[in-house]
């Protein structure tokens, strides 16, 4: 019988997608703490220090876009998902858009019932 040998040094492990490389890591890293510093100076200085930029609506997308720009590069190099198949990546996508919707689904669900029980001497909206 002939005696294969399967195991795959890190060169070819890098070289298909396998394995992240050193600089891939730091890359991602510096990434990461760039934005995280970008959350982090309009926190605490245009918005709490200066008041430069009000709260609201606005403030809040700015810092939901940051956060999902952040959780692409967990998701896609630390937990691995950028370097498997394409239809694993679509199924994985398909559940977080279900997930999202059903958020947004309960969170106008409970402003209605918010609103709705208002009225009742039960719950008193104060």
């Amino acid at each position: 019988m002939a005696h294969h040998d399967h195991t795959i040094d890190s060169h070819d492990a890098e070289a298909h997608g396998d394995n992240l490389g050193t600089k891939e890591i730091w890359k991602v890293f510096f990434i990461l703490l760039f934005l995280t510093a970008i959350e982090f100076l309009v926190a605490l200085g245009f918005v709490h220090h200066w008041g430069i930029v009000q709260k609201g609506i606005a403030l809040n997308v700015f810092y939901i876009v940051l956060t999902l720009i952040k959780a692409y590069y967990i998701v896609a190099y630390f937990m691995h998902l950028k370097f498997e198949k394409k239809g694993f990546i679509i199924s994985c996508s398909i559940v977080f858009l279900f997930i999202i919707y059903f958020i947004v689904l309960m969170l106008i669900e409970g402003d209605f019932l918010l609103g709705a029980m208002n009225h009742q001497p039960v719950f008193p909206n104060k």
